[in-house]
This record gives C-alpha cells, structure tokens and sequence, in this order.
C-alpha cells in the first residue's frame, strides 16, 4: 500500500542551543510515513531517513560535524544561505542539491533575510560516528545520539 504524508500536517519539532547559535525546526517525514528513527532496512525500517528543516536567519542547524557512515543529500527549497565544507563555504540557496559522503566535514548557516528551507535525506548505517573538527577529542555515537568529549558533554558544548 502506498503511504502519503502532508508536510503541514507533520508536526514540527524546535531545536534550540542555549545560546541559540544552532536553531531549527524539523519534520521527520519518514517517520510520518511509518518509519522509525536511525532504523534501517537491517531492522525493519525504511533504507533512509527523510526530513524537512527550517533554518530562521542567521541560525546554523547543527555544528560542523563528519558522519563516519552517514550519506546526507541536501535540497534546497527557499531561501538562501551557505554550506560549510573541508574546502569553505559556498553559497546555497533554491535549487540546489549537496551531497556529502561519509568523512566529509559539513554544516549548513542561513545567511539570507528569510527562513531557510531544506530537504535532508540520510541512509541509515547500522551505526555511524560524527566528529566535530572545531571541537577535537568530541564525538556523537549514532544510534543515540550521545555525545561525548571523552566524557559525556552536552551537545552544544563548546560549539557555543
């Protein structure tokens, strides 16, 4: 049977840093269509992970960080903004579509006048490890999402 999920009935989830240097609202669409989170294929869940993210200006999603398995492709939808990489940034805005392969350091910073809105979609690796090259010694474990600097250390610590 084929499932359909409306992105305006998905409900939002807010991310806030303390300091609100990383900001985003996120819809997980694949979730809405009866797939489990950071579950793939090898544990009865979808082979990707689908969401929808808002970036208000001036606001990165997330730290710069590198999956050790994790493939991530961005689609820009509206607005603009910039993506971070090993090389620097590069402008963004709709239209475009990123990649980035396992190992590649990346972020993504609305630097426009309106809401940045993206697509991310995500294979899910039985696990995956993000690093944080701003930041060395720290560390995130997937699934999970515990993030460690050789000991457990908040999330947003000391990115902010």
């Amino acid at each position: 049977m084929i499932k359909i999920a409306r992105l305006s009935e998905i409900p939002a989830k807010s991310t806030r840093s303390p300091h609100g240097k990383y900001q985003l609202e996120r819809r997980s669409v694949s979730q809405a269509l009866g797939g489990t989170k950071d579950v793939g294929e090898w544990g009865g869940g979808h082979p990707f992970d689908v969401e929808h993210f808002t970036l208000p200006p001036g606001a990165a999603g997330f730290p710069f960080h590198a999956h050790a398995a994790q493939w991530e492709m961005y689609l820009i939808l509206s607005g603009s903004g910039e993506v971070r990489g090993a090389e620097g940034c590069e402008p963004v805005s709709a239209g475009d579509h990123i990649l980035c392969a396992p190992g590649e350091p990346h972020q993504i910073r609305n630097t426009g006048t309106s809401d940045l809105t993206y697509y991310v979609i995500a294979n899910h690796p039985r696990a995956d490890i993000a690093t944080y090259p701003d930041t060395p010694g720290k560390f995130v474990i997937k699934p999970g999402l515990q993030c460690f600097t050789m000991n457990e250390a908040a999330y947003y610590e000391p990115e902010e």
